[in-house]
């Protein structure tokens, strides 16, 4: 009975962030399962085209780079527990050109089919579907990136020390959400619905 009293004794509230970003991925994770199941049910319903068989590409190259980003991020983090401050910077902008690149390569593919594809959200089903789906992620890079920004800003400004891993690390949380989306969504566009 004393040891029970005593890992009572021990139980501390669990970290706000890291509440919230919970919060935050299980009510984002819901939303991108209705826009998939959207894209699912309405593939290959198009009357008209292009079909996805007939423009979309593989984009390994720009999904490599988003997937290295949650490394790069999670070295970062690393980084800073152990205050080594430089290498945290470093890992960190590693991590928002990483995302950078892989937005840039989604401006691209959506300029090639639109311009060169004649796919637009107006097209047809599949139009719709996948700029909603895949422009719903690249909202969420978006997001992500300024906010990865703003901490390289705060890093290259001396103001991001050892004590901000917790924060640091509830950041990378949602990186590594948006990057694990990044696979459902390659995987059901790219893969399954074409």
């Amino acid at each position: 009975m004393t040891a029970a009293v005593a890992s009572a004794a021990e139980w501390r509230l669990p970290d706000r962030g890291r509440v919230a970003i919970a919060a935050l991925i299980v009510a984002e994770t819901a939303i991108f399962t209705i826009f998939v199941a959207a894209y699912l049910y309405y593939v290959g319903k198009s009357l008209g085209g292009p079909t996805p068989r007939e423009v979309l590409h593989l984009p390994v190259l720009i999904s490599i780079l988003l997937w290295s980003s949650s490394v790069t991020i999670h070295l970062a983090v690393r980084a800073l527990r152990a205050a080594r401050l430089r290498s945290f910077t470093l890992w960190w902008f590693a991590t928002v050109a990483l995302g950078a690149l892989f937005l840039a390569g989604t401006g691209l593919e959506w300029y090639r089919l639109i311009f060169h594809e004649g796919l637009t959200i107006r097209t047809n089903l599949f139009g719709t579907t996948y700029y909603s789906l895949v422009g719903l992620h690249a909202s969420h890079v978006i997001v992500g990136l300024v906010m990865l920004t703003t901490v390289f800003a705060f890093a290259l400004g001396g103001r991001v020390k050892e004590e901000h891993a917790v924060r640091t690390e509830v950041l990378s949380l949602y990186w590594h959400f948006v990057d694990a989306v990044w696979v459902v969504v390659f995987l059901v566009v790219y893969v399954v619905g074409r």
